[in-house]
């Protein structure tokens, strides 16, 4: 029994001692563990004068903003600490920036900025609403000295809508033949408060094809509009090819000035091809995208290539092309003599090409950063007086 005793009351005594050692480490990890209110990073109080980062609100729902529109909030920081409280600017989201803070004193050369106690700044965020559409939700940071709260997480969200949708995206020109043009049609449908004003529409900047292309839109009908879902307004881009164009690659783009009632700009690719009696063939010629590539050359030792313009038709005898343009203008272009081909109801004529060694760098790989150069042929063709042959090619090093 003396022994049973003596038992329990080791027993007691080591739980005491447990439970004791438990709470404590239970202190120190409520002591030193952050926590979170809303989006604002909270760190257990430090003792002594310290700066004091507040703010009444951390989170903005601005409900809706169209697609290439832009928004801003204002976010209001405090200093409550009897210390200066220092700001930098933190990470944001791909989609917000954050503007330069307005304080009641100057920020320091290195971007920060110091509130005095007692004195407050504005955070301003901004955003662009992004295509396709749908919820928003992003975020900006900003760092704080406050040893009670190191981040400032702000966020702001909402739903992006369309301001505008074009039925193609793209006006599609395939294989329009240069004797008679031809016609592509795109329906613009609009989104916003009231019915979309057209106000003008042009080509992209730097076109080459405004001597050929027509350009006009048309009012689309009620039927038309209320087909899709949602759209409050509406009207048809009609892009035109006039007979006569060059024979080749038809890339460019419309521009179609609106307003609803705001000011917007909805622009659309054009892509098609101008064909007729004249046709490329060769070595590096891509029929598929109608473009000679040749690719990236050596400046040192350069390129020699020949390839063939082929005319047929009643008027192939009098093709005589002479070289209008080049570009770059490092190609050195020769066009010989025609043959005919077969029975002789084509001509084939040879066009050489050549890079010579020494040449300077160029960038013209029918890339973004590197737009397409071009071989452009007087042909003495009545119905297709000129042939452009667009060029894939960088020369390098």
């Amino acid at each position: 029994m003396a022994l049973d005793a003596l038992n329990a009351w080791r027993v007691a005594a080591v739980a005491v001692v447990a439970g004791a050692s438990v709470g404590a480490a239970a202190t120190v990890l409520q002591r030193s563990t952050p926590w979170t209110v809303g989006d604002v990073r909270v760190i257990a109080a430090a003792s002594g004068p310290a700066p004091r980062a507040e703010t009444s609100e951390s989170r903005f729902a601005f409900g809706t903003v169209g697609t290439g529109h832009s928004g801003s909030h204002d976010f209001e920081i405090r200093n409550a600490g009897d210390q200066p409280l220092t700001l930098r600017k933190g990470a944001t989201s791909c989609s917000c920036t954050v503007s330069e803070f307005e304080a009641t004193e100057g920020g320091s050369p290195d971007g920060s900025l110091v509130v005095p106690p007692g004195e407050r700044t504005t955070v301003r965020v901004k955003w662009k609403g992004k295509p396709p559409g749908g919820p928003f939700r992003q975020q900006v940071t900003v760092l704080t000295d406050d040893p009670r709260r190191p981040e400032m997480v702000f966020v702001i969200e909402g739903m992006v809508v369309p301001t505008w949708k074009a039925k193609p995206e793209v006006l599609s020109l395939a294989r329009v033949t240069a004797s008679t043009g031809g016609t592509a049609v795109a329906d613009v449908y609009t989104y916003g408060t009231e019915p979309a004003t057209v106000t003008g529409i042009e080509l992209g900047e730097g076109s080459r094809m405004a001597d050929h292309l027509t350009l006009a839109t048309e009012p689309m009908s009620e039927a038309d509009r209320s087909a899709e879902h949602g759209a409050t307004g509406g009207f048809r881009v009609v892009v035109t090819v006039k007979p006569g164009a060059p024979i080749g690659t038809l890339r460019d783009t419309v521009k179609v000035l609106f307003a609803m009632p705001e000011a917007v700009e909805a622009e659309l690719g054009i892509d098609g091809t101008v064909v007729g009696d004249l046709a490329m063939a060769g070595p590096g010629w891509d029929s598929s995208q109608q473009a000679l590539r040749l690719g990236t050359v050596s400046g040192k030792t350069g390129l020699r290539t020949r390839v063939f313009l082929t005319a047929k038709g009643p008027h192939r005898e009098a093709v005589r092309p002479t070289v209008r343009e080049v570009v770059p203008d490092s190609l050195e272009v020769t066009v010989g003599e025609g043959a005919a081909i077969g029975s002789g109801g084509a001509m084939r004529i040879p066009i050489d090409i050549v890079i010579p060694p020494g040449s300077r760098a160029v960038n013209h790989l029918c890339s973004q950063q590197g737009p397409a150069g071009r071989i452009v042929l007087d042909t003495g063709h009545p119905d297709s007086p000129t042939f452009t042959i667009p060029v894939c090619v960088a020369i390098g090093p």
